[in-house]
């Protein structure tokens, strides 16, 4: 992507959020906030710099981002396994629908409480959760993306008697592959957010318990850093997974 377009995209974005923090700002040092509860982003900043130097950063971080990864990882591998499935089987598809369609709607932090009763507070039921979260997001955009199939490719595929193994890894998935990495991406996103959830109800570490921790003990400034953090890890998040995606598929980053 060419300089011009990348200030283009980002410069009336970061505008807006600096316009924000400014408004936030003047409002906190006159008084019309309430600095004990909402203190002025330069106190926040002040606070973040001191959390930086006592080396707190990295240990939380790496713990949310490992529970993440994992479950992350795993909600990939089997979304786009029985999307394929799915896709490519209208059995297999009547079978499983109305199962999907009966759990996707279910906001998943409601089945926070029955998962403690069946799989304890602890690392087990955090990992489940990220995982049911960014299931369902790469599941359905895999179905969708391979039924989408042109029938031209498929038929060419059998006309050169290619085994169905060879159709769905030289065929079906390289074309159903941007709205794969659709869902991922969404998938990305919820599964940091129920991360963070998670920790905030089942963890003794990490990013989301500590947020929770700092409220518990009324230190709303280092709370509020560690949303700082927490928000500047979702930006890098989603600026690498537009980085593998753009080499990956060169031809839609040219074409958004």
């Amino acid at each position: 992507m060419s300089r011009a377009r990348l200030v283009e995209r980002w410069l009336p974005g970061t505008l807006a959020v600096v316009g924000v923090l400014a408004a936030w700002e003047l409002l906190g040092r006159g008084g019309t906030l309430n600095p004990v509860l909402l203190p002025a982003p330069s106190v926040v900043l002040a606070t973040l710099v001191d959390v930086v130097r006592d080396d707190a950063l990295a240990q939380p971080i790496a713990r949310t981002l490992a529970l993440m990864a994992t479950g992350y990882l795993i909600a990939c591998a089997c979304g786009i396994a029985l999307g394929v499935a799915m896709g490519r089987s209208e059995t297999v598809h009547a079978l499983m629908e109305p199962l999907v369609e009966l759990v996707r709607p279910i906001p998943k932090p409601a089945l926070i409480p029955p998962l403690f009763l069946f799989l304890g507070i602890g690392l087990q039921t955090m990992l489940f959760i990220v995982v049911l979260a960014a299931f369902f997001p790469v599941l359905i955009n895999t179905v969708q993306g391979v039924r989408g199939v042109d029938p031209v490719l498929l038929d060419t595929a059998r006309t050169l008697r290619l085994s169905r193994r060879a159709t769905v890894l030289r065929v079906v998935l390289p074309a159903a592959l941007p709205m794969v990495a659709t869902g991922m991406r969404v998938s990305l996103g919820l599964a940091l957010t129920l991360v963070v959830v998670a920790e905030m109800l089942a963890g003794e570490n990490g990013v989301g318990f500590l947020i929770l921790d700092m409220q518990r003990a009324f230190q709303i400034q280092k709370m509020y850093a560690w949303l700082v953090v927490l928000a500047l890890l979702g930006l890098l998040l989603n600026g690498a997974f537009e980085w593998a995606e753009r080499r990956a598929l060169p031809w839609r980053a040219h074409l958004s």
